[in-house]
């Protein structure tokens, strides 16, 4: 098998798939492909089919990997409390690399907190803050972004800008490497301090019929020298993508 990591900014990617196209009191099923570059040194990039299943009620909501309780709608504020799975991990056992595989195992985990989303005629502003609550890492994300939707009948075509905040103990779990590591492996122990890496987003949609619509959602994230400078990463930054298609009932 190869080793495969999916980061915090795709969860937050996952979670947010397709939530656009939900209208009040709807369920959206459908498949998806995710392809995630994985940033390890010996890693592989992979692709992962994930199911699409997005309900948007009144009081609750379900994006894929997401669901909250929203504590303020409106037609141009949401604010809710979220849970959100992460899939970001590291399973030394999948990478081909001798010095790598004798690094601990970082785990999935699921991430809590609350989510913010503004909608005006400049654009729309989105922010989610969200802090471990398994105690895997112990850290925290923060994530704001800005983005400008552009439509065209029945396709629209949304860039944004944005940038991750990563708590010192968040990049000390999945990007450190220990006292103990070092001396198994013979890597440069190291750790990180907390980070800002900032990111470019475009996503598109394509309402096919009524109920069928069809997406793609990218994100190219730069990393910051706290993690770039990490003897377990071997890049400068993050490409995911997502793409699908899904059935409004």
């Amino acid at each position: 098998m190869n080793q495969f990591k999916l980061n915090a900014p795709a969860a937050i990617i996952c979670a947010l798939f397709f939530a656009h196209t939900a209208a009040a009191e709807s369920l959206s099923l459908g498949a998806s492909v995710l392809y995630a570059q994985s940033p390890y040194r010996g890693g592989q990039d992979r692709y992962i089919p994930v199911p699409v299943i997005n309900y948007e009620g009144d009081n609750f909501w379900f994006h894929s990997l997401q669901g909250g309780y929203y504590l303020w709608k409106d037609p141009q504020n949401q604010l809710s409390l979220t849970l959100l799975g992460s899939p970001q991990q590291y399973d030394p056992g999948d990478n081909d690399l001798g010095d790598m595989k004798g690094l601990d195992k970082r785990r999935m985990t699921l991430m809590g907190g609350a989510t913010y989303t503004h909608m005006a005629e400049w654009g729309i502003l989105r922010t989610a803050l969200l802090g471990d609550v398994l105690n895997n890492s112990n850290g925290i994300i923060w994530d704001i972004t800005y983005l400008y939707r552009f439509n065209f009948g029945d396709f629209s075509l949304t860039p944004g800008i944005g940038a991750m905040w990563n708590s010192a103990n968040q990049n000390r779990y999945y990007y450190g490497v220990s006292s103990h590591e070092s001396a198994r492996t013979g890597i440069n122990r190291y750790q990180p301090d907390d980070s800002w890496s900032p990111y470019v987003e475009l996503s598109a949609s394509y309402q096919i019929s009524p109920q069928w619509n069809a997406s793609l959602v990218g994100r190219y994230t730069r990393f910051d020298s706290e993690i770039k400078d990490s003897p377990t990463i071997d890049k400068s930054g993050q490409t995911t993508l997502w793409t699908g298609i899904s059935y409004t009932f």
